[in-house]
């Protein structure tokens, strides 16, 4: 089993990376193997709803990280994105990118177990977490949850590092996804994937 991780951040070590280290040490622990992939500081590209991914199964624009991220998540079985809080919300970039790698695969992401991670100086946690998960629950991604909001505190590593209970946190969080994985590993090869319905969609103005 396999767990990718998104460094959000366009520090490579800094507070999210500290707080998703913690996450992939604890699912090592349980026998999961962890790669953790960077946002990094290069210019990444909004969608522009061109529909292209539609008919190819991959974002047009290759020149960013969207459709390596993509192919990271379809082979892996499990996901963890994390990212620093800008404004009470995730990174601008990282969205940019999530947007895009969803829009083009999300049907190839249901049933792998989904958590974000964030990481904030004080205050706008919540918030940026809450925009994390929706990218999830729009996927049918089970979300992995933990003793409280997955979130460290601190403006350098050093001090998210003194956040004991945000690195317990995170702790939990990779036990529980662990558990949540081989769960929903066992489900699958009893019984298979769930049939779905095709999907019915309408507009508020017909």
């Amino acid at each position: 089993m396999k767990v990718v991780l998104l460094n959000g951040s366009p520090h490579e070590a800094g507070c999210t990376f500290t707080a998703l280290s913690e996450v992939a040490k604890e699912l090592n622990k349980n026998g999961v193997e962890t790669e953790i992939l960077q946002l990094g500081k290069n210019p990444v590209r909004g969608c522009i709803a061109c529909g292209s991914c539609a008919k190819t199964g991959k974002c047009a624009f290759d020149d960013d990280v969207a459709n390596l991220w993509r192919e990271k998540i379809e082979e892996a079985d499990g996901v963890v994105v994390g990212s620093p809080v800008y404004y009470g919300s995730a990174n601008g970039a990282l969205c940019a990118v999530l947007d895009r790698v969803f829009f083009s695969a999300t049907p190839k992401f249901r049933y792998k177990a989904a958590a974000a991670v964030v990481s904030a100086r004080r205050g706008g946690a919540s918030a940026a977490f809450d925009r994390l998960n929706k990218y999830f629950a729009l996927a049918e991604m089970p979300i992995v949850t933990s003793q409280y909001w997955n979130s460290v505190h601190g403006m350098q590593p050093e001090q998210v590092c003194q956040d004991i209970e945000g690195l317990q946190t995170m702790r939990t969080l990779g036990l529980d996804m662990a558990w949540m994985l081989k769960a929903i590993a066992q489900k699958k090869e009893a019984e298979g994937m769930p049939e779905k319905e095709t999907m019915i969609q309408t507009n508020f103005i017909r």
